[in-house]
């Protein structure tokens, strides 16, 4: 009986980290990517590319954090569900 809360726990965690982590991890893509282009045209065009922190930047570092923080939420699931394989 122990094992289902387990199992039941697990789902619901690698559930909610799942989707806790989805749009920011596509977000910080989609922003990954337009940073990597302006890199590019900038190299291209011969101009002085400023290293200092951007809004991007500093966006880019919390979609990360949070993309991470589903992450760590959905692994904690897959250990409940092989811990409730365990306790049976």
């Amino acid at each position: 009986m122990l094992n289902l809360v387990f199992w039941l726990g697990g789902i619901a965690l690698i559930a909610a980290g799942y989707g806790r982590a989805r749009k920011p991890w596509a977000r910080y893509k989609a922003l990954k990517e337009q940073d990597a282009n302006e890199a590019r045209y900038s190299a291209w065009r011969g101009g002085f590319r400023d290293d200092s922190p951007s809004g991007a930047s500093v966006a880019m570092a919390i979609l990360r954090r949070q993309a991470q923080t589903g992450a760590l939420i959905a692994v904690l699931g897959f250990v409940l569900v092989f811990v409730g394989f365990a306790v049976r």
